[in-house]
């Protein structure tokens, strides 16, 4: 296990970026094509998947956070977990109503 130092600057190359990028077309393309697609339950999995996906890659990537401190990860991970309780606990709500 290797520690990295708070000053260390980590490079991506252009290949990467360009590589993600290919993959996030292809992920779009993907998401059209289950569209179109008239299976409601598994459309909307697949979709789900792809987007998770493609937020991850974009994140991870983009935004740099593949190379950010531990610490930092946790607290965007927990952030995530409490917006999505609560948009998960706004679905319950208008269920039974």
């Amino acid at each position: 296990m290797s520690h990295h130092s708070h000053n260390e600057v980590h490079t991506i190359g252009y290949g990467v970026f360009i590589f993600v990028w290919l993959g996030l077309v292809v992920l779009t393309g993907l998401t059209v094509v289950i569209s179109g697609v008239h299976i409601p339950k598994v459309a909307v999995l697949v979709a789900l998947l792809v987007a998770a996906t493609k937020s991850s890659l974009v994140v991870n990537y983009f935004m740099h956070i593949k190379y950010e401190a531990r610490l930092f990860k946790v607290v965007l991970l927990m952030g995530i977990v409490t917006v999505t309780i609560f948009i998960g606990l706004t679905f319950f709500d208008v269920l039974y109503r």
